[in-house]
């Protein structure tokens, strides 16, 4: 009876079966699951099916064991979502072990085709899901509609329905990063599709490389400074050492001269010469109001002109020029010439006088003493500083600007200036402008301009085709207030303010010289030497201008005049022993110094805000 039942199950799922041999057929064409398949007792699977839902319950029986029509119903219900397991169809001569088999092949075709339906859902990445859908409503946003997409201030993305409703609903607050967000706050972006591109990487190497370039800039540069400070240093001992042996062939010559002397006399100096020195000869007062500031002298015409504001400024307002005649000792008229203070005057090697003038009102004038009246006008567009000649081509004036540019201009343009020589480091305003003419010098041949800022020198040397090319010369960082040349020695005289490593004011003189940039090359490098240091007073509150020129003596030695805020006086030294020989004392402090020559008279001019004083050397 229970085998009679059993045909009887079997036959009833007959058309149940056929549909499920042709899903597992199909089924076998897939690729196998991979890892290996468990294989499970036919109770256990049992057991574990009856976990799941009514759905998807699936029986296996052994050989003993039956199913019921309740059981067949079920399973037939749950064909259409899941396929059941086939039954064994009845065989007289299958025992318990062929029942055991067939119940494991049946859970293998039942557990195939499931996970493969599992893995061939698609599953869309975290990222796509981001990137296209609202946060609010998790759906994808639109480029047009209610559900367009849309942004706050703080930058986070929404659907413009979502977060209409959210702001309406809600305190006011974005949903993401819960900042303060109202209504009027949402924008609507017109772009159909968003991507971010990731150049984080990029960016933190690009940080950096721009950090190293920075720390190679500045170990190039500390190399480049130590360089030259070795070479410096080397160039400055060198010199130490010839001098050192010069003054002992000296001493040997003085002690074998004097030996041969009869008596043991020494030889001294003639007292006409040992007592030579500046004498007071002239006042002039200049402006009893003061602000005088610079002066010039012309050889030609034997004329030495000082900066002065108007003495009638209720009239004639502005600043001017007061003629002094060298000659006789006597002062002349006053020329009106600018609008502002006169920084700079210069005379050329011209025979017709003409005076060139730089001013504070951005101009660079040119004014004829023969009729005393401005000749020409040149509109710098900036404050003019210094200003100088070309002593190779009387043509060609120069002007230092308040940023530290030079200017050139063509007297035959009377428009505006031919060039203009932009500062290669810093644009301090030019303090001094002076010109170095071509000469047949062994340690510097050409013709330039050496330009001072209140930062260090250059020296813009002059090529063929009225071309320039720069070359720094090392001197102190900063505190360098006046620079001035002389010409036939080639020496440059650079003035310091006081600082921390030196509390006095101190004037430096330097040899300028040249050497070969290569050996093939015919390009040169042009530096500077130090050779005497002179200290002055502690004091340095004004822009003063000093003085280096050749001796009165006409020995060949150079003189050094340069002025002391601290006691009121002009210093003059020695700058081959560097000894202090003489002391020109005054009521104010000195501003600029001025050599000059007259009849073979040479004499020595001082100017104080006030007062000129003339000195004569006898």
């Amino acid at each position: 009876a229970r085998r009679q039942q059993r045909v009887g199950g079997s036959q009833r799922t007959v058309s149940a079966r056929a549909a499920l041999d042709s899903y597992f057929q199909l089924g076998r064409t897939q690729e196998p699951a991979t890892g290996p398949v468990p294989r499970l007792e036919p109770s256990r699977i049992a057991r574990d099916n009856r976990e799941h839902s009514s759905d998807e319950t699936i029986e296996v029986s052994d050989s003993d064991s039956s199913t019921s029509a309740e059981e067949e119903e079920a399973a037939e219900a749950a064909a259409p979502l899941v396929p059941p397991a086939q039954e064994t169809p009845p065989a007289a001569s299958s025992g318990e072990h062929g029942s055991h088999e067939e119940a494991e092949v049946q859970q293998k075709q039942v557990r195939t085709p499931l996970k493969q339906l599992e893995l061939s859902v698609p599953v869309a990445p975290l990222d796509e899901e981001e990137g296209d859908t609202c946060a609010i409503c998790f759906e994808q946003w639109t480029n047009a509609g209610d559900h367009r997409l849309s942004a706050l201030r703080c930058g986070h993305l929404f659907g413009y329905t979502c977060i209409e409703r959210w702001l309406k609903g809600q305190a006011g607050k974005c949903p993401q990063c819960n900042k303060k967000a109202k209504r009027s706050d949402i924008v609507i972006l017109y772009a159909r599709t968003l991507k971010a591109l990731d150049t984080s990487e990029q960016e933190r190497m690009k940080s950096s490389l721009e950090k190293e370039q920075m720390l190679r800039r500045q170990a190039e540069l500390e190399s480049a400074q130590s360089r030259l400070q070795l070479q410096v240093l080397t160039d400055e001992c060198s010199k130490l050492r010839e001098q050192v042996q010069e003054l002992k062939a000296l001493v040997a010559q003085h002690n074998a001269s004097a030996s041969q002397q009869p008596g043991g006399s020494h030889t001294s100096l003639p007292s006409s010469q040992s007592q030579r020195k500046y004498h007071l000869e002239k006042v002039f007062v200049v402006s009893p109001t003061g602000n005088c500031r610079v002066m010039a002298y012309c050889d030609s015409l034997s004329c030495l002109v000082v900066s002065q504001p108007s003495p009638q400024s209720t009239f004639v307002p502005g600043c001017g020029v007061k003629m002094m005649s060298v000659a006789n000792l006597k002062s002349s008229q006053y020329i009106p010439i600018h609008s502002k203070q006169i920084r700079g005057l210069a005379f050329g090697r011209r025979a017709d006088g003409l005076l060139l003038s730089a001013a504070l009102d951005n101009t660079l004038k040119l004014t004829s003493l023969a009729t005393n009246t401005v000749v020409q006008t040149y509109n710098a567009g900036r404050p003019v500083w210094s200003c100088c000649w070309c002593l190779d081509d009387t043509n060609y004036v120069y002007a230092g600007l308040v940023n530290g540019s030079i200017m050139i201009y063509d007297l035959r343009d009377t428009n505006s200036h031919v060039q203009e020589l932009v500062p290669q480091k810093s644009r301090c305003p030019m303090v001094s402008l002076s010109y170095l003419p071509r000469m047949a010098s062994a340690s510097l041949p050409y013709g330039g301009i050496l330009a001072g800022t209140l930062e260090g020198a250059c020296f813009w040397e002059q090529k063929a085709g009225n071309s320039y090319r720069p070359h720094h010369l090392p001197l102190e960082p900063g505190g360098c207030i006046d620079i001035q040349t002389e010409i036939s020695t080639r020496h440059c005289l650079a003035t310091y303010r006081p600082c921390k490593n030196n509390p006095s004011v101190r004037c430096v003189m330097m040899e300028l010289n040249c050497s070969p940039l290569t050996e093939a090359s015919e390009d040169v490098v042009c530096s500077s030497n130090p050779v005497q240091t002179f200290s002055a007073g502690p004091t340095c509150t004004l822009l003063t201008k000093n003085a280096i020129f050749q001796s009165p003596e006409e020995d060949g030695s150079v003189f050094v005049c340069a002025g002391d805020e601290a006691s009121n006086s002009a210093l003059l030294w020695d700058a081959g022993s560097g000894s202090l020989l003489q002391k020109l004392q005054a009521d104010l402090p000195v501003l600029d110094i001025c050599p000059l020559e007259v009849n073979q008279t040479h004499l020595l001019a001082t100017l104080t805000e006030k007062m000129v004083k003339i000195y004569k050397w006898q």
